[in-house]
């Protein structure tokens, strides 16, 4: 579980109401009709500018906003030099038995590939073919929470408008414009607040989530490549940690090494 995501929302919520506390009676910023106007209008905008497909997939991509990543680049590594001493050893075909054993499908298909003995053009191509289009699923799913993002601070104007519009056409009537007032400015607090406290930095989450598989699956394919041609673990290993930031390459340096490294397989080996 990502506890930053959690933090951040649970944090943000409660600083936010608790100065709403302090500024006197929470009830007040408490408005039915700014609600629907936001919430009604930003979800028919997302509908409309969506599928429902693409809608379901966005819904269920959340749960990576709030969960670790699964892969840590460091362990894809180490799993990869362990592949390529195996191949040096034993053979391309001495591999088989471990793709069977691996939970990751990209780098099952990519081992599957290699011990096929598929043209190392080819099997390139097939697995950035597939990552360029888990982009464009990533892009679709971020999308859909910047699409939200936009509309909810001008579903907020329009409340807004709507709210002085209702006051203006009742100034006869001392008693409609303190809620038509109320309703100008708590539509525009609502749309602000949905906007930049969830949709926008769960958009931004997702990215950050996408970057980071991304990064990964490049490893995989380097590896992989690497793998088939042949070459040195030692410069497998030198060649993939080129993909990680200094520290990361430090702690790779640092961990012990295990025998075949257990990352992205099955326990049973």
């Amino acid at each position: 579980m990502d506890l930053a995501t959690i933090v951040g929302l649970v944090l943000g919520i409660s600083l936010v109401a608790f100065g709403m506390i302090l500024e006197g009676n929470i009830v007040i910023y408490l408005n039915l009709v700014s609600a629907f106007i936001v919430f009604g209008g930003t979800l028919g905008g997302v509908i409309l500018a969506y599928s429902f497909r693409q809608l379901k997939d966005a819904v269920g991509a959340l749960k990576i906003a709030f969960s670790r990543q699964n892969e840590e680049p460091g362990d894809i590594i180490s799993v990869l030099v362990s592949f390529a001493e195996k191949a040096r050893r034993e053979g391309l075909l001495a591999l088989e038995d471990e793709a069977y054993q691996l939970d990751d499908e990209f780098l099952k298909k990519g081992i599957q590939l290699v011990v096929d003995g598929t043209d190392p053009q080819l099997v390139r191509n097939i697995l950035e073919t597939e990552l360029d289009f888990l982009e464009q699923r990533h892009a679709i799913n971020r999308g859909v929470f910047d699409k939200a993002g936009e509309l909810a601070p001008a579903f907020g104007m329009i409340g807004t408008l709507i709210g002085l519009i209702g006051m203006l056409s009742h100034l006869d009537d001392p008693d409609a414009i303190g809620p038509g007032m109320a309703t100008a400015l708590i539509t525009t607090l609502y749309g602000a607040l949905l906007a930049n406290l969830v949709f926008i930095p769960l958009a931004e989450k997702l990215r950050v989530k996408s970057e980071e598989e991304i990064l990964v699956r490049e490893v995989m394919i380097e590896g992989i490549l690497s793998i088939q041609a042949g070459e040195n673990p030692r410069i497998v290993e030198e060649k993939l940690k080129a993909f990680l930031a200094p520290k990361s390459r430090n702690q790779l340096n640092e961990e012990p090494e295990t025998e075949g490294g257990a990352v992205g397989r099955n326990a049973a080996t």
